[in-house]
């Protein structure tokens, strides 16, 4: 039977409350494996376990009633191991950086920002910017809307405008919330979001943190800034020594 990974604590951890349920249907009771001074999270891994909202909830239900009791290593959602052994195994040979991670997030948490543009107010910014665009702009209404070229003259430089205008973005926003986090990661990019980026935060200056956000999003009016969180620190459960074969530890669909 295959063992599904929730999170890794250290072996003092507080007990879980008793009858804990996890993924699965039904679900699967969850339990404490230890080993090298370490205590991984688990229970067994139902048959063909996908990313439906039930299980995502159940994942996410282990970690916040797990993560209360203490720091917890919140592994992604579909870390699965091939048995109790394996994830044994991974724990006693990466037992220095699971150490090392979980003193380094204690009392800390994550927020995930994505940072999108509101179309019509950043052209409007863009064509307020640049008085090239301006000048073409005019210069298409004054010729009944211009030729092709013209025309296309003009959407090229407004694409590469904007293209700019994003690059920009996404420098301001982290250059302003950084101060406010004690560690950044960069997500992966994805269409429709001009920054991806997640905040490791003091859990004592999350407060702090928000205000930030919010004094960001008020100076941005062309931006759609969304902050998600708190959530388990997943982005900074970094990779360690490599892991045995068939093992998923941390792999798997992210909740951002």
């Amino acid at each position: 039977m295959s063992t599904y990974v929730y999170g890794i604590a250290d072996a003092s951890h507080p007990s879980l409350p008793e009858g804990m349920g996890g993924v699965g249907d039904p679900a699967r009771p969850v339990r404490i494996l230890r080993e090298a001074g370490l205590a991984a999270v688990v229970s067994d891994a139902p048959e063909g376990l996908r990313p439906k909202r039930k299980d995502l909830l159940a994942h996410q239900n282990v970690l916040s009633e797990a993560g209360a009791a203490g720091c917890l290593l919140p592994m992604r959602f579909g870390s699965v191991a091939p048995d109790d052994n394996a994830v044994t195994s991974v724990l006693a040979e990466r037992a220095e950086h699971y150490k090392e991670r979980l003193r380094a997030l204690d009392g800390k948490i994550e927020y995930n920002v994505k940072a999108s543009h509101d179309e019509e107010a950043v052209l409007h910014r863009v064509m307020s910017e640049n008085p090239e665009i301006r000048a073409l702009t005019e210069a298409n209404r004054q010729a009944a809307g211009g030729t092709y070229q013209q025309r296309l003259q003009l959407g090229e430089t407004v694409v590469a405008a904007v293209k700019a205008r994003e690059a920009e973005d996404e420098v301001e926003i982290r250059s302003a919330l950084e101060p406010a986090a004690v560690a950044v990661s960069v997500g992966p990019e994805s269409t429709g979001w001009i920054a991806n980026v997640s905040f490791l935060v003091e859990r004592d200056s999350a407060e702090e943190f928000l205000a930030v956000a919010e004094q960001t999003r008020m100076a941005h009016p062309h931006l759609d800034l969304r902050v998600n969180g708190p959530l388990p620190p997943y982005s900074f459960v970094e990779p360690g020594p490599a892991e045995p074969a068939g093992t998923t530890i941390g792999a798997g669909t992210g909740e951002e």
